[in-house]
């Protein structure tokens, strides 16, 4: 889906019916800034479209009384100052991104325009916000709560390989939720004793190195700790891993579509609809400060059979019934 395309889709017709929206200032048309990846990746426009459905269930309608002012960084992370920036010298009231990367960039481009995050792995560990109940300052949204879920991945891989002694963490450096995402592995990495390998990668230029030097070292698996570069990516992920015969642990059910082991995290199209419940109060007063991040509801595990498979590996029986999907 091209660029035109998907600001169609955003404007374009659900046939669900408007709810009236209240609050708001009669005639005025809000203006709403979009900081995101690739609009191209179809996978990352249904998000998109999620978050749009939540508008028109609260009343918003672009054309009516809202207007999406798009800005996507094509898998640069580069741009992200210059497109954040962009954004406030246009005045728009209120600026909706994903992740920590994102996030901060919009962050640091204002304090005082409302930021909505969509699926930060961890908000406070970042200081992007004062705690969850209390957020303070111009920005609230929803956590993915990555942090939190290491451990489980790394359980869930152990249960995959149950001779693992060593795996390596894929992190993209420029991305402010990685640090707290590596440190939280530690411990329960030291109760399963289990060896963790940090292996970092700016760029996709830099995942096949990045894999090969995974290879080097021996790890027998991979946790890849979510930002949106790596999302862009996930195929080629997914390829990768296969390529070295390395068993991969993500947090997003799209990157296990697109070729990883496994994915064990909450529902992103979930979180990208409820997004818009903090949009709605925003533009009707809220101060995003006073509002509290919100977690996931609902957690899906998704499991690549066809890739477990081409790695040799039998997923135990007890996992697959556990598998909200299996994938064949």
């Amino acid at each position: 889906m091209d660029r035109r395309a998907f600001i169609g889709v955003i404007g374009g017709g659900l046939l669900a019916a408007p709810l009236a929206a209240e609050g708001q200032q009669a005639g005025r048309v809000y203006r709403i800034g979009v900081l995101m990846n690739k609009a191209s990746d179809q996978a990352e426009s249904r998000q998109w479209q999620a978050f749009r459905l939540g508008l028109r269930e609260r009343g918003w309608i672009e054309g009516e009384n809202i207007r999406i002012e798009l800005r996507e960084v094509e898998g640069n992370p580069s741009r992200l100052p210059e497109l954040a920036a962009d954004l406030v010298r246009r005045k728009v009231d209120l600026i909706v991104t994903r992740g920590s990367l994102f996030t901060g960039a919009a962050k640091a481009a204002t304090s005082s325009i409302p930021i909505v995050f969509i699926a930060h792995a961890d908000p406070v560990g970042t200081g992007h916000v004062a705690s969850l109940a209390r957020p303070g300052g111009n920005i609230t949204g929803l956590a993915i709560l990555q942090t939190e879920l290491g451990a489980k991945g790394l359980e869930l891989l152990r249960s995959v390989v149950p001779t693992v002694t060593r795996i390596a963490v894929l992190w993209h450096p420029g991305t402010p939720s990685a640090a707290p995402g590596l440190k939280a592995l530690e411990e329960p990495a030291r109760r399963l004793h289990l060896e963790l390998q940090p292996v970092g990668a700016r760029s996709a230029a830099e995942l096949e190195d990045a894999f090969a030097t995974m290879a080097r070292a021996r790890a027998q698996g991979v946790i890849v700790l979510a930002t949106p570069i790596f999302f862009g990516e996930r195929q080629r992920l997914g390829e990768l891993a296969i390529a070295h015969r390395l068993p991969t642990m993500f947090q997003i059910r799209e990157y296990a579509e697109a070729g990883g082991l496994m994915s064990y995290g909450g529902d992103l199209a979930d979180l990208y609809r409820r997004a818009a419940i903090s949009v709605d109060k925003i533009l009707k007063g809220a101060k995003p400060g006073d509002i509290p991040i919100e977690q996931p509801t609902k957690f899906e595990l998704i499991i690549n059979l066809k890739t477990a498979k081409a790695l040799g590996l039998t997923i135990p029986s007890a996992l697959l019934q556990r598998a909200d999907q299996v994938i064949e």
